[in-house]
Order: structure tokens, then sequence, then C-alpha cells
């Protein structure tokens, strides 16, 4: 075929103004026409992946959050805590034991059925129901004042046993005070009065 004008069939630069414009519309909408296939193939296949199967029943969460946060709350008798902490040790504390998630939720259940007036008593009311919550509350409060839990560090400044000792003493590494703030007398720090919700247990010296 002949070709003149930078290539281009004569039926190029032959055809009148509004042939161009009209060929130009149709390759637009042509073009619209495929990216709209395209968005609605993609749109579709995500929404059929995200559907439930039929028959197939969802499997229930390990633990919810705010049921580990309620029960925290009541173990420590504090009124507020940090869900970020909360969700950090809960993912830790999942991973323990292949029993932990069903313990724990039935750890929770026996708090709202018993409504205990403290963490200690709930502490005694739970080791009656089944003598296995005893390691699971001691897992729960250990990750909440040492930091600790399932054997990793989950949080070190904010752990509650830097909080009970705030206004006498401070974390390792860690000097809140002025320049040589040692050298003065901490202020008293009154001793601990009760009995311990459980029996003890035995002391493991960790390395530092």
């Amino acid at each position: 075929m002949a070709t003149d004008r930078n290539d281009q069939p004569p039926s190029g630069w032959c055809a009148s103004p509004n042939a161009i414009r009209l060929r130009s519309a149709l390759r637009l909408s042509r073009r619209n026409t495929l990216m709209g296939v395209a968005a609605g193939a993609a749109l579709g296949g995500s929404a059929w992946a995200d559907a439930p199967v039929a028959g197939v029943v969802p499997a229930a969460p390990l633990m919810a959050p705010d049921h580990f946060m309620a029960l925290s709350r009541r173990l420590t008798d504090r009124p507020t805590l940090d869900a970020r902490i909360g969700a950090a040790l809960l993912d830790e504390l999942l991973k323990v034991d292949a029993k932990r998630p069903q313990q724990l939720r039935k750890l929770h259940a026996l708090m709202e059925k018993t409504r205990p007036k403290s963490g200690s008593a709930f502490a005694r009311e739970a080791e009656k129901a089944d003598p296995a919550f005893r390691d699971v509350i001691r897992e729960i409060l250990a990750g909440w004042y040492r930091g600790v839990a399932n054997g990793r560090v989950v949080v070190y400044r904010s752990a509650l046993m830097f909080d009970i000792t705030k206004d006498a003493i401070f974390p390792k590494t860690y000097a809140a005070g002025g320049p040589f703030y040692w050298t003065s007398k901490p202020p008293e720090v009154a001793p601990p009065t009760g009995t311990p919700a459980l029996p003890p247990i035995k002391l493991v010296i960790e390395p530092t």
C-alpha cells in the first residue's frame, strides 16, 4: 500500500476531520471498555476469594483482645492497662502451649460468671475450679509485671514492676534524675501488706 506524509496510509491523511474525530472517539471507547472489564474481573475475583465457602464454619478466635484486657485488669486490680502491651503479651501467651487459648477463654468465662471483687479472690476461685489455671494466671501476671511472656521480652520500661517503685528507683540503663541523683537518699517505700493469693513457686535466679 502506498504511504505518504510520515508513512501514514492515504486513508489517514485524506480523511475528513469528522472521520478523524470519530476514529479517535472509537479508540478511546475501546480502551475504556477494556480497562473497565479488567477492573471488574479483578474486583470480582477479590470478592469471590473473600466470600465464605458454603458449609465451612469459620474458626473461632483464639482469644478476643478485649477479653484478655478485662482479664488482665481484674488480675492486676488496675482500672486501665496499655492495650498495645496487652496485644503483644496475648500474642506470645497464645504460643506457650496448645491448651493456652482454650484455658484463657475458660478463665475469662469464669471471671464473667463469678464477678470477683479483687484479683486475689479471683485467683483463689480459679485455682479451685481448675488447678491448671494457676500457671495461666502466673503467666499473665509475669507478662504485665516483668514484661516477659513465652520466654521473650515483650516490654521493658513500661513493665508494671517498675511502675510500682517509680517514685524511688528507676529501671536499669535509665536515669530519670539529675546529675548525681543517686547520692541523695531515696524516698521511703511502704512495705507490702496482705497475703499471696497463690502458693509460692521456686525462685529462679536469671542471669543479667
